[in-house]
């Protein structure tokens, strides 16, 4: 897989002009939209035909990160108030009718999301959780049990693949042993390669998801210099030997704090490093511009080698 691209994001709740000539002219790989784009239902279906007319293309991936609850960009337009521990709680249960149930949300959330045009969701997540674990990822991993981690996630996968909907793993190689925010600050986790393999890696191996997000999380027995995002020898040893992930590896925010170098240094390094796609969740115009302007390689999404990853979307 040797594409090379970057999502980008904008400020408002429509597109400025310099947007609309990043988007017709300069054509990023996608765009990921956050609450500050996302007012009521007409103006989320505007904005999305806008995007998709101005760089022709009806299949052009409009991104959310929509998980529910404490991460919710639809928030004041929907109200699904669960969790990925919720369902996680319910299969301990009752495996069977939590399946049904989890199948029923999806199918619900999907068709919420085609109707305002929206095509991937930034589920599920995949860190298994510990008593130590960040908040920042808490109620959003399905549970502590790696097993269930990984049965749900195939599951969601699945659901999301079958209501044409493509769903985005994260966060790659796993974030559930970090016990500090890479929004904030890098988390180092000190822990052995056979642990990280019985426990994190788990519920990644083999996925049938099209994309993958990585994590901004220094895994100091294995590299001690780089995060997982900026890691050559972590995304190809780990990610796409010993975890076997063969599709589209999306780097996590790369304006997030635990990365410390300059927007374009961290695009270069996380390319460089066996990321396929970088992404940019600022929304800065000046910053969307620079990065498409100073990564002369970047693919567009009409690449081949991306399409064949959205045949099940047609």
């Amino acid at each position: 897989m040797k594409l090379k691209a970057l999502i980008i994001s904008i400020k408002g709740t429509k597109l400025s002009k310099s947007e609309k000539i990043i988007l017709s002219k300069k054509k990023p790989w996608g765009i990921i939209l956050f609450k500050r784009n996302l007012k009521s239902n007409n103006q989320i279906k505007k904005l999305t035909s806008e995007i998709k007319k101005l760089t022709k293309n009806n299949k052009f991936p409009i991104i959310i990160d929509e998980e529910g609850k404490n991460v919710s960009r639809l928030k004041d337009i929907i109200h699904h108030n669960t969790t990925a521990n919720f369902f996680g709680k319910l299969y301990k249960q009752d495996k069977v009718f939590c399946i049904k149930i989890l199948n029923q949300y999806l199918h619900s959330l999907s068709e919420i999301l085609k109707n305002l045009g929206i095509n991937i969701n930034t589920i599920p997540v995949l860190d298994v959780l510990r008593s130590s674990t960040s908040k920042i990822i808490g109620d959003r991993s399905f549970s502590k049990n790696k097993k269930i981690v990984r049965e749900l996630g195939n599951y969601t996968i699945k659901y999301l693949h079958q209501n044409k909907i493509a769903g985005i793993i994260k966060h790659i190689p796993g974030h559930g042993a970090a016990i500090s925010d890479s929004h904030k600050t890098r988390p180092i986790v000190p822990l052995s390669l056979k642990k990280l393999n019985e426990i994190d890696f788990y519920p990644f191996k083999f996925s049938k998801a099209k994309f993958a997000m990585t994590a901004h999380v220094l895994f100091s027995r294995y590299d001690k210099k780089n995060v997982a995002t900026f890691s050559k020898e972590i995304i190809y040893n780990i990610i796409r030997r010993k975890i076997g992930f063969k599709g589209i590896l999306i780097s996590d925010d790369i304006s997030m704090k635990a990365l410390k170098f300059d927007l374009v240094t961290n695009a270069k390094k996380s390319l460089a490093a066996g990321c396929n796609i970088v992404l940019y969740c600022a929304g800065n115009t000046k910053d969307n511009f620079k990065l498409i302007n100073e990564l002369p390689y970047i693919d567009k999404f009409t690449s081949k080698k991306t399409s064949e990853f959205f045949k099940f979307l047609r």
